[in-house]
């Protein structure tokens, strides 16, 4: 007489066997990594700055189309979205930006960016300093990815290819043309951004702000010209504007509380033409980084204070007060919710390891991914840096950073964390594991 096996002990093996055959994110990982290292260098190669995104753009969405997304373009400048609808299930959007920087590279890399373009009249270079070349190289591996294991995830996954970040415009773009109210809210926000001191293989993250409110400010000091040689029949705005230099530096150190963070720098100061003349006009560049709305309306109040104070003891009349332009927008601080952080934490964990998920300290740099968690709908947002300092360079004392000529990333091993630790993220997230 033959032995039947019980039910349950074959419903276990069918299963068993269906979850061997589920694809690995590692291995997904393994397959595709020669296809995205040379994706990845090819962008790296052709760099588009900001506005000027044309092909960029195409070739993401095309890369898209191919694996199965709806994809519209041109939306809000270069903007693209795409959209893989998989079943009922939360909606994530995942972002990655696209543009460059107008400068020359200088890394002697064999696929370093040879672009020379007109950038304002100016005859310069291209080159992806920043790490936007990384992200989307990351982006396109977690895509593909994705749809490979579909079966292991319900619901809308929506790829966002941002024109326009460096110069702090194009997420509000794309919001301003309708992104949310085209393809809907999000129920969660995930991004992640190049680190120039985090090894290779490491991601970094923190909870609440970690990037800062970002603004360009304009003060335009007035003063009486005269003969360089003739100083007392002048009010030098050269002088002046001195003063005002170190007079700004007081706000933080004495105007705001120990505990509240701020910069306030003097990038630029433009004036004069001559040797010995002295003229009747300079102006400041500067750019101010807070975290808090209170602190920004304080730095904005005492800069004004300061501005006309330093003029009136100059002996300037009221007709030649300095006049002082601040942004109508300016870049938001980044804030990563701190629940989102969390499960964000364990997934990474799981990806490469607890000992590889490290926390970042926040910085004054800004990043306009923050919008996406700051309109009304206060969707959840997490911003996270990709570790992506190459092997070779882990003793250097100095680090190249982001916006330098010497900057690059790791290639394989930096393509290889971020597809991990975003494609682990966004399935546990689909699945509502953690939360």
């Amino acid at each position: 007489m033959k032995r039947s096996i019980p039910i349950v002990i074959v419903l276990i093996i069918l299963s068993s066997f269906g979850r061997v055959n589920e694809p690995d994110i590692k291995d997904l990982i393994t397959e595709d990594i020669d296809y995205l290292v040379a994706f990845y260098k090819n962008i790296h190669q052709n760099p588009e700055i900001s506005l000027r995104e044309e092909n960029t753009a195409k070739t993401l969405a095309n890369e898209l189309k191919e694996i199965g997304f709806e994809v519209t373009e041109n939306f809000g400048g270069y903007g693209i979205v795409g959209i893989f609808k998989n079943g009922n299930g939360p909606q994530i959007l995942y972002r990655t930006d696209m543009d460059a920087l107008p400068m020359y590279e200088k890394t002697n890399l064999d696929y370093a960016s040879k672009q020379v373009i007109d950038y304002n009249g100016l005859t310069t270079g291209s080159m992806h300093s920043c790490g936007h070349d990384m992200h989307m190289a990351t982006w396109l591996g977690t895509a593909r990815a994705m749809v490979k294991m579909k079966d292991q995830w319900k619901g809308t996954l929506m790829m966002i290819g941002q024109p326009a970040e460096e110069i702090g415009a194009g997420a509000k773009m794309m919001l301003d043309e309708g992104l949310y109210e085209t393809f809907n809210v999000p129920d969660y926000g995930l991004g992640l951004h190049c680190n120039p001191e985090i090894p290779a293989g490491q991601v970094g993250v923190a909870e609440g702000f970690t990037m800062a409110n970002t603004e360009s400010v304009d003060i335009k000091v007035f003063g009486v010209g005269s003969h360089g040689a003739a100083p007392h029949m002048s009010i030098d705005p050269v002088v002046t504007a001195s003063m005002m230099v170190m007079e700004l530096q007081t706000i933080v150190s004495r105007n705001l509380k120990p505990i509240d963070d701020a910069v306030i720098t003097v990038g630029a100061i433009k004036g004069g033409t001559k040797h010995n003349i002295i003229p009747d006009e300079v102006t400041l560049q500067l750019t101010i980084r807070t975290y808090t709305d209170e602190v920004k309306a304080l730095v904005h109040k005492r800069i004004e204070e300061i501005a006309r104070g330093v003029a009136i003891a100059a002996g300037l009349t009221e007709d030649k007060m300095p006049e002082i332009t601040f942004p109508d927008t300016y870049t938001p601080a980044n804030y990563n919710h701190p629940e989102l952080v969390g499960l964000f934490r364990g997934s990474a964990s799981k990806a490469i390891g607890d000992e590889n998920v490290i926390y970042a300290e926040p910085q004054m740099v800004g990043e306009d991914f923050s919008r996406y968690g700051q309109t009304a709908h206060k969707v959840p947002t997490v911003l996270f840096w990709l570790g992506t300092v190459p092997d070779e360079r882990l003793d250097w004392e100095n680090l190249p950073g982001l916006h330098s000529p010497f900057y690059y990333p790791a290639p394989k091993k930096s393509i290889e964390t971020g597809v991990a630790v975003m494609t682990q993220s966004l399935v546990d997230l689909f699945n509502g594991e953690g939360s």
